[in-house]
This record gives C-alpha cells, structure tokens and sequence, in this order.
C-alpha cells in the first residue's frame, strides 16, 4: 500500500467563537472546543485514509488559555502515525484576537481514528509519510502515546468487567 505524506492530511478549520456557546464568564463552552477538535482531525484523518473514519479515543485536553467570544479560533489537524488501521491525529488550537492581531496557543491534543470499510469494519489505513524534522518527531512520539493508549484501554476494559 503507498504512504502518503503528512502534508496531504493537514487540515485548518477556522470559526468564530459565537455566544450562542459561551459559558456564563463569556468564554468559548469546552465541549464546543471539543467538538470542533473532533470535527478537525476528522477531516485530517479521511484526507489521509479516503475513507469513512470513527473517533476511537481522545487524549486529555487541557484549556490553556480562554477562548472569548468575538475571537477567532482555528484548529490545525495532521496525521502524526498510522497503526494499521488506526492513526494519531495532532490537533493545535489557536486563538486570534483580530483587532489587535495577537495569537495565542490554547489547546493541543492528539485524537484517534479507525478507518471503515464499506461494511463498516476496521480496515488498513495506508502508512504515513513524514518529511520535516517536526514531522518526524511527532510520528516517533506517537509510538510512545500508543503503548500508553493500549495500556490504558487494557486497564479500563478490566476495571469496567469487575464492575459488571
């Protein structure tokens, strides 16, 4: 199966942070950060597998800074690793006060996906080609987020069947 590079995944959603979803201190709802980091990497990760994707997990997500309404939020989405079928989704939010001009990091995360099949079964995503030095940084790195992953998912699986 032939990679693809890691620039062919990059996806940026920009949008205005609306009062339809502030919180009652005026800033941007975590949950609508949330939504739109699913709504990014999810386009980053069908630009790479061309084909339907679901969300399998999503790392912590910690609020650096808030987001006010009236600012503009944009999200940046590539894919750091493939795993098969799986594959690691980096997601940098940044937020832009346009009439002052100054940007701010607020978020970062790391989402992952599966890729479906018509039948909608898990299925081979190709491998992923990274270039840059950035690039090749995070695809090591998402080897080690990996193992931390399964490990977890191991101990919520048994956790969840003492309960039962």
């Amino acid at each position: 199966m032939t990679g693809r590079k890691v620039k062919e995944s990059v996806s940026e959603l920009s949008e205005f942070a609306l009062p339809i979803y502030a919180n009652p201190l005026g800033n941007l709802l975590g949950g609508r950060i949330m939504h739109l980091v699913d709504l990014a990497a999810a386009t980053a990760a069908m630009r790479h597998a061309r084909c339907p994707v679901v969300t399998a997990a999503v790392d912590s997500m910690t609020f650096l800074e808030p987001i006010r309404i009236g600012q503009l939020v944009t999200l940046k989405a590539s894919v750091n690793r493939v795993f098969r079928s799986s594959m690691e989704v980096g997601v940098k939010v940044l937020v832009e006060d346009l009439r002052t001009g100054e940007i701010r990091h607020t978020n970062s995360c790391y989402v992952t996906f599966v890729g479906l099949s018509e039948e909608g079964k898990p299925k081979e995503v190709p491998p992923v080609i990274p270039e840059s030095a950035d690039e090749i940084r995070r695809h090591n790195e998402a080897g080690l987020r990996r193992e931390a992953r399964l490990v977890q998912r191991h101990r919520t699986r048994q956790r969840f069947a003492a309960e039962s």
